[in-house]
């Protein structure tokens, strides 16, 4: 939630549990909400109106009429936003890893849906998404987590940051390629940083899991990339790939990414090496390479 009026009748009611006909009643008879116009004309509400309406449900879930549970919520100060935030992001994310954990797709995506109705595509990525992809390799190499749990969680994410990624090759900034290293299969982290230059304006061509040097070679005939970032989670992967990397980076800017880059071994390369983890990274390519 934010202090700022964004969200349109709909997104409130689907927040809320309230249909729109009876948030309209509420607003009218009792003036419990206070929206304000957006340049298209429409009425658009903060997180102070969502306040006053779950306060209005405690009161009538109390037994209070309607006019008085009216009253009271208006009366009731304002919740800290910031904290109100902080702790519902907290909750789903828990709810996240709960509904993946038990293979439950249809209630993930929900859980999603939620999310990004909610925050930024930047806060899910960076305090929901990174979070539970470091858990969940952390329990699977312990053997907390199984390997359909490790699939699963995986797939999920996958398919919904990539439906998220559409489009993200239009534009008019400057584009960069991606791609993860031969052999290198965890993509997750490599679209994330993806969707936050995009977010910034950059155009993507993504080239995916497990790809061939030459293949991105092949790809620089049709696109004049400002940046190639090569990502893998273990340094052999970027090593046995040296020898081509290092005659790609005399052509394109290129840089390193993951778990397996090093400075020593950006520097042997001829490129540059992505730093701290993807959304950051992303952000300060953006703000460097503009």
């Amino acid at each position: 939630m934010t202090e700022s009026a964004d969200l349109r009748i709909g997104a409130l009611s689907r927040r809320v549990g309230v249909s729109p006909e009876l948030l309209r009643a509420w607003e009218h008879r009792y003036g419990l909400l206070r929206p304000v116009r957006s340049a298209g004309g429409f009425r658009l509400y903060s997180a102070a109106d969502e306040e006053r309406v779950h306060a209005m449900r405690r009161h009538l879930d109390a037994g209070v009429s309607a006019a008085q549970a009216a009253r009271l919520a208006l009366a009731e100060p304002p919740r800290d936003a910031a904290d109100e935030a902080s702790a519902g992001l907290m909750r789903l994310s828990t709810e996240l890893r709960a509904a993946l954990d038990r293979l439950d797709d249809s209630g993930a995506h929900a859980i999603l849906d939620r999310l990004l109705a909610a925050f930024t595509l930047r806060t899910v990525l960076r305090d929901v998404v990174l979070p539970y992809l470091r858990d969940l390799g952390a329990r699977w190499q312990r053997g907390e987590a199984t390997v359909a749990q490790e699939h699963f969680a995986s797939n999920v994410l996958r398919g919904r940051l990539l439906g998220l990624a559409r489009g993200w090759g239009q534009g008019s900034g400057p584009r960069a390629v991606l791609a993860c290293a031969p052999g290198e299969l965890h993509d997750l982290p490599l679209i994330v940083f993806g969707l936050v230059l995009a977010e910034r304006g950059w155009q993507i061509t993504y080239l995916g899991a497990d790809t061939p040097i030459p293949t991105i070679e092949e790809a620089l005939a049709d696109v004049d990339p400002r940046l190639v970032v090569v990502a893998a989670m273990t340094a052999q992967r970027l090593r046995a790939a040296q020898p081509e990397l290092t005659k790609l980076a005399r052509s394109v800017p290129v840089a390193l990414a993951g778990g397996g880059a090093s400075a020593a071994l950006a520097g042997a390369t001829g490129a540059s090496l992505l730093e701290g983890d993807p959304v950051t990274a992303a952000e300060r390519v953006a703000d460097e390479r503009r």
